[in-house]
């Protein structure tokens, strides 16, 4: 393949693997607690025979994610809660493991057990399941303590069921999942974070998605023109080869 076509080819690649990244940001701005995912690129040397030392490529490296807190908005339902700047409330994984979320718009399942919109069951800090008498009106306090009073029960008769647990484990340790959720891995897989008591929450309210659909829309439009310009770049590079081609052949 010509060198300029190559070069190109490459770039469009790159782009293209950065499209599918902000087309789910912008999937998820309205999804709570979503945090914007960030595509990164390192540099790295070309190490072959009869290449300059200076030369070097660029490749894709683990995704990262922006961690900034998104909008608090107010809701005044009781089951909304949200955490008020760093900390991930622990939720359980589809694979049954402890992982992490900000989403904190909860409903209660027929099995009277607290989860969040998207299904997963809010842990409690022994691990368990978080579960509400039946028909019971429950609040929280800042810490995730759960109270709850029972359907008809005297309000004397309030007692605390549970407490959210809540994390606060360093942001370069959190591994973003296919499933959205993230989960605590220092290098030796997924684990439990330890609970951390000075996290604090807030009920009434939940966080949004962290994503600019701005900022994303006009990523989307650059990326395209971006596309567009390599795809011409082959165009041309491969026009050239043909009229060079003929060009020695009409010389032979």
């Amino acid at each position: 393949m010509d060198r300029i076509a190559y070069i190109a080819a490459g770039g469009a690649a790159k782009v293209l693997e950065q499209q599918s990244v902000l087309s789910n940001n912008m999937a998820n701005v309205a999804t709570s607690g979503f945090r914007e995912q960030l595509v990164n690129y390192r540099a790295v040397p070309i190490n072959a025979e009869n290449t300059s030392p200076t030369r070097v490529a660029t490749i894709a490296s683990t995704p990262g994610s922006n961690f900034g807190q998104g909008a608090m908005t107010e809701t005044g339902h009781a089951l909304d809660v949200a955490v008020m700047g760093d900390g991930w409330f622990a939720v359980r994984g589809p694979n049954g493991q402890e992982a992490y979320t900000r989403a904190g718009d909860l409903a209660v399942n027929q099995n009277n057990q607290l989860v969040n919109q998207a299904g997963h069951v809010m842990l409690s800090n022994d691990g368990a399941p978080i579960e509400v008498p039946e028909r019971g009106s429950i609040t929280f306090t800042s810490d995730g303590s759960i109270t709850a009073l029972g359907a008809g029960d005297n309000p004397a008769d309030i007692q605390v069921i549970g407490q959210l647990k809540l994390v606060n484990p360093p942001a370069q340790a959190m591994q973003r999942g296919d499933d959205g959720l993230f989960r605590f891995d220092q290098g030796n897989g997924p684990a439990a974070a330890p609970a951390d008591p000075a996290v604090r929450m807030v009920s009434g309210f939940v966080e949004k998605s962290n994503v600019s659909a701005a900022e994303t829309m006009i990523g989307l439009i650059r990326n395209g023109r971006m596309f567009e310009m390599q795809m011409q770049i082959i165009q041309d590079a491969d026009r050239n080869a043909e009229r060079a081609n003929s060009i020695l052949s009409s010389n032979g």
